[in-house]
């Protein structure tokens, strides 16, 4: 820890140094899609949980939308992993290859053995902090780098826009700061055609061509994505479209509003964060991942708080009054982790397709023209036969 205590173990991954900041979940599964989430991006993630690796690591299959089915991203994200206890055998049906094959693989320094309750400990008291694992007695001359000085989004945004699922009669726009596959296999499987676009793509010029926008999950500093930040302003300001956020999005969402965002003492990142509902009063447990919070205080008036975290009782979402507009800072779609909160998507599509439903009837497609027909200047009846079980049956028409 940089300013902090040096802890040793073995290294079951990658040969080599690496820094970043570190961070630790409590989520006790689902280490191949923590590991694969681009909101991990530039960090060394430690796992409280004692136990991990048992269950190996799943191939690269993807789902009938042509999406991984098993990982969130197509590499593994986070720059090193910490655990206490490494399982070098393992065992499922969905299993490949071990976790310590995966990190040699993919390059990611990996580290066993570690007291990782003392390391969390560190971490609650003293806050996220830089770090560094280094192999052998190399020292690593790199330094402590800071993920959080970098614009991480950019790193990990789609450089061209795609599509998924098209032909769809409900199409949404997703500016992509780091996209979950879950987020838009969440989408699709609920009958809507997505286009994936860059974090800084101008959504204002195209938005018409749209029946909803998304804006997705994604690592680092929400104030460094300064371009998407003055976009969404264009595009609010232009057009009344729905908008959905979640968790970076969330806070880009605030930030284009006028609120600002917070850096968290060590973040909230576990599959089970209880959230309160301010507009039911009902509690959800909630998959999250973040370091940064939205100041609810710093709100305009048109936008209500949604949710609260009822542990840290930071804000956890957001609603306009009276707009189609609305965000959470936890993951609804919760790969892994609960479903409690899966119904927002629900709620987004309702939005969306009132939202065409009232286009629609605004801007209604021309009256068909009449068809002239020439006139005829004389016709005679054809007569078709054909056999109905055994008997002939005549059938007249007159043509045209």
């Amino acid at each position: 820890m940089k300013d902090g205590p040096i802890y040793g173990g073995k290294s079951f991954g990658a040969d080599k140094n690496i820094s970043g900041e570190a961070v630790f979940t409590t989520s006790l599964v689902g280490y191949p899609e923590s590991m694969t989430d681009p909101s991990y991006t530039g960090q060394i993630l430690v796992f409280t949980q004692p136990l991990i690796g048992n269950y190996g690591v799943p191939g690269q299959a993807r789902d009938q939308y042509s999406l991984l089915r098993y990982f969130e991203s197509s590499k593994i994200q986070c720059s090193g992993i910490v655990v206490a206890d490494f399982a070098q055998k393992y065992s499922h049906w969905t299993a490949v290859e071990s976790l310590g094959d995966w990190c040699k693989r993919e390059g990611v320094a990996a580290v066993t053995g570690v007291d990782t309750r003392a390391i969390v400990t560190y971490l609650r008291e003293q806050g996220s902090s830089l770090a560094q694992i280094t192999i052998g007695d190399q020292e690593n001359t790199g330094g402590f780098q800071d993920p959080g000085a970098m614009h991480l989004v950019a790193k990990v945004s789609t450089k061209h826009a795609y599509e998924v699922n098209s032909g769809q009669d409900i199409k949404i726009a997703v500016l992509d700061c780091g996209v979950k596959e879950n987020i838009l296999r969440c989408l699709v499987s609920r009958g809507a055609s997505v286009t994936v676009f860059p974090h800084d793509f101008p959504i204002q010029d195209v938005a018409s061509q749209f029946d909803g926008i998304f804006l997705s999950n994604g690592p680092g500093d929400p104030t460094h994505c300064a371009t998407t930040i003055y976009n969404l302003q264009q595009t609010m300001h232009a057009h009344t479209l729905p908008i959905f956020g979640i968790c970076l999005g969330h806070q880009l969402l605030a930030l284009a509003v006028g609120a600002k965002t917070i850096k968290l003492k060590y973040g909230n990142r576990a599959h089970n964060i209880p959230t309160l509902d301010l507009t039911t009063g009902h509690c959800h447990i909630t998959s999250q991942n973040h370091g940064y919070a939205v100041d609810a205080s710093t709100l305009p008036a048109d936008f209500k708080e949604f949710f609260i975290n009822l542990n840290d009782r930071s804000n956890e979402g957001m609603y306009h009054a009276s707009r189609p507009i609305f965000s959470t800072q936890f993951h609804p779609e919760a790969k892994g982790g609960p479903l409690d909160s899966s119904f927002l998507f629900d709620k987004f599509l309702e939005n969306v397709k009132k939202f065409k439903a009232e286009q629609d009837l605004a801007n209604p497609p021309p009256p068909l023209q009449p068809l002239l027909l020439p006139a005829c200047k004389s016709f005679r009846p054809n007569i078709f036969y054909t056999q109905v079980r055994g008997d002939w049956n005549s059938v007249t028409y007159a043509a045209g």
